[in-house]
């Protein structure tokens, strides 16, 4: 009997519950997890990421869970070593994070997204290029202000690419410079993406009067098949040579449009841009989830970067918004400013809310695709702005 007893009582003390009682910081970051899962349930805030995002998270601070060690790839370089302690030690998110930590998943959703993306907007209109640059402008304000709260210039790098409104370029970036944020990094990219309807539109309508917000745009001349084909090969090699840490996303995303554009592999086009997309999409998210432990989420630091996502967001709309005023003087009227918010490139959520705001305005207003034009450069931007950072600070 007392056999019994002891056994019953070893199997309670090395149960979840104890140790869930013993840092209730664990408690916490199940609260939030559930948090996160109702906005991605029933509030469908970008629940195709946050959804598993959340459900890593909650498995991570399960205790007990042994589901992925943080400490194996912040502490250790990637090579054998790290590959033997996976094997011997790590857990399932372990295998997965080596697709965040070898930079796989981010590139392989570029592909999956350029197989949706429609550049004939952008190629008609070129001078939504400048839009789409503008909005990056609150990547390199948020890097200066997260200098200033004294986190470390890869950290600082890291948590500025959340301005690129780009969940997949901040995770890349951030997997790179700064992996011990990454659960932070992409909790804030993903959350502010899904707000944008909600924090674009106040700053659009201070920045911009009754009248340049009623201003109707002519319409898009039609893009050639040729035009279409050739640009993404053109616009691989030449950011490629300018700037090569930011071939493999740029390459995959162009990969992904010629694909579709071509004609030609419409079978593998389908699989980018479906299946192939679905399967990473669960590994990235879940594996980034997992990152976020009690020890390293519920800290002063993640408030900061919080806040920081917000700025950069803030900023980055604002930047396109002032440059599309510029460009509404230069053209005496023919440019909706509206539209350089769109170059934060959440795409398509962005330019639809150009779209909305526009339409509030002028019902006969159609801003969708002179806004996807900067959306789609958005795109290009964070990736190019991805490349810089690396260069700078790896």
């Amino acid at each position: 009997m007392q056999a019994f007893f002891q056994t019953i009582q070893k199997i309670v003390e090395s149960s979840g519950f104890v140790l869930l009682f013993q840092n209730l910081g664990y408690l916490a970051m199940i609260l939030v997890a559930c948090g996160l899962l109702y906005l991605a349930i029933v509030k469908k805030f970008e629940p195709l990421l946050l959804l598993p995002i959340a459900f890593g998270m909650l498995m991570a601070n399960l205790p007990g869970s042994g589901i992925i060690h943080m400490e194996f790839f912040v502490d250790t370089p990637t090579g054998y070593p790290l590959w033997e302690k996976i094997l011997q030690e790590g857990g399932l998110g372990d295998l997965l994070y080596l697709g965040v930590k070898l930079g796989i998943y981010p590139p392989l959703i570029f592909l999956g997204i350029g197989t949706m993306t429609d550049f004939g907007p952008l190629i008609s209109n070129p001078k939504s290029l400048l839009l789409g640059a503008a909005a990056q402008l609150g990547i390199f304000f948020t890097y200066v202000g997260a200098i200033l709260l004294r986190f470390q210039p890869n950290e600082a790098a890291a948590i500025g690419i959340i301005g690129g409104a780009d969940g997949p370029t901040a995770i890349f970036v951030t997997g790179q410079l700064a992996p011990g944020l990454l659960g932070s990094i992409a909790v804030a990219a993903y959350s502010y993406m899904a707000l944008v309807p909600v924090i674009q539109p106040p700053i659009m309508r201070l920045l911009t009067t009754k009248e340049e917000r009623k201003i109707q745009m002519r319409q898009l001349r039609t893009v050639s098949k040729t035009e279409k084909i050739v640009f993404p090969i053109l616009c691989t090699i030449v950011i490629s040579l300018i700037l090569p840490q930011s071939a493999v996303l740029v390459g995959m995303l162009m990969l992904g449009n010629l694909m579709k554009e071509s004609g030609v592999v419409e079978r593998i086009t389908k699989t980018a841009g479906n299946e192939l997309m679905n399967i990473i999409t669960i590994f990235l998210g879940f594996s980034v989830g997992c990152t976020t432990s009690a020890d390293t989420f519920l800290t002063w630091r993640t408030l900061g970067i919080i806040l920081l996502g917000l700025v950069a967001f803030s900023v980055g709309t604002a930047g396109g918004v002032l440059l599309g005023k510029l460009m509404c003087w230069l053209t005496h009227g023919q440019v909706n400013p509206l539209i350089g918010a769109a170059g934060v490139s959440a795409v398509p959520m962005a330019a639809r809310v150009a779209q909305k705001v526009g339409q509030e305005e002028n019902p006969q207003n159609f801003l969708l695709m002179h806004a996807m034009g900067p959306n789609v450069a958005g795109v290009i931007g964070s990736a190019v702005a991805a490349g810089i950072l690396i260069n700078l600070f790896k």
